[in-house]
């Protein structure tokens, strides 16, 4: 008869004991290239798609973000792009008290991440075509897609470099309201009835070597089922999210650590 050992990490399948966990697979994605894209939009809207416990920040901040991982170790050096989208929050439980950002969806483009995010951290992941980033012109430029039909593109043009002194000294000073935090949600059988969900909290440390501001742009499709039956409803709902102005464009280069000993990530009460 197999048997859980606690100490190590098992997913489904669990017929075949616990994954591999070691010296090799650590947090580190080494060469990271990513988009970001900030933008104020509608608190009382943003506030009706929250779960219990959280609260939009004010002003109401949408953070699109895409990145191109590569040299990651516990995919072997092997990499993935993603697209994120993130709401400015509070959370307020039992216990904790944080002020951060909620991860509301997050498309990749391979299967594995999608299902260690989703199973053992509780970020809302989902599945889509995304291809490296292409600049052109001096804009750069991004997009996802499913089913072949759009879902968003990203831009940022009219880069200028910031010094990392600056970049260190302003996350100094926020390091604070920066906490990733995701609810992770185990449906009841066929989704249906009872389930259980609960808010999650996964630091991480993002390593600079370049930083460049730019003028952003995010544009989100509108879809009908019968062009992405299983996420039109995803889409379309961020796409009624206005967009009353935008933050920051930003494109970053550099390292990302989602392992971090001393704050692993955990659930919130």
């Amino acid at each position: 008869m197999a048997t859980f050992d606690p100490p190590k990490s098992y997913m489904m399948p669990t017929f075949f004991g616990p994954r591999y966990t070691g010296n090799k697979s650590t947090g580190w994605y080494r060469d990271v290239t990513a988009m970001t894209v900030a933008y104020r939009t509608d608190r009382a809207k943003l506030q009706k798609l929250l779960p219990e416990g959280f609260t939009a920040s004010d002003p109401a901040i949408i953070t699109v973000t895409y990145a191109c991982n590569k040299d990651i170790d516990w995919l072997a050096g092997r990499g993935y792009n993603l697209i994120g989208v993130h709401a400015s929050v509070s959370f307020a439980g039992n216990n904790d008290h944080l002020t951060g950002q909620l991860a509301l969806v997050m498309w990749e483009n391979l299967c594995d991440p999608i299902i260690t995010g989703r199973e053992l951290q509780g970020i809302p992941k989902l599945y889509a075509s995304i291809p490296e980033h292409k600049i052109l012109n001096g804009q750069w430029l991004a997009h996802a897609e499913h089913f072949d039909n759009p879902i968003v593109k990203i831009s940022i043009a009219d880069l200028t470099s910031v010094p990392l002194d600056q970049v260190e000294a302003n996350r100094a000073q926020t390091k604070e309201t920066q906490n990733p935090m995701g609810y992770r949600y185990i449906p009841g059988m066929l989704g249906y009835g009872e389930g259980f969900g609960h808010a999650t909290h996964f630091p991480s440390e993002n390593h600079l070597t370049e930083v460049q501001l730019g003028t952003p742009r995010v544009d989100w499709s509108t879809l009908t089922w019968e062009q992405n039956p299983t996420q039109f409803h995803i889409v379309n709902a961020l796409a009624e999210l206005p967009i009353e102005d935008y933050v920051a464009g930003i494109v970053t280069k550099g390292s990302t650590n989602l392992i971090l000993p001393d704050r692993l990530p955990r659930a919130l009460s």
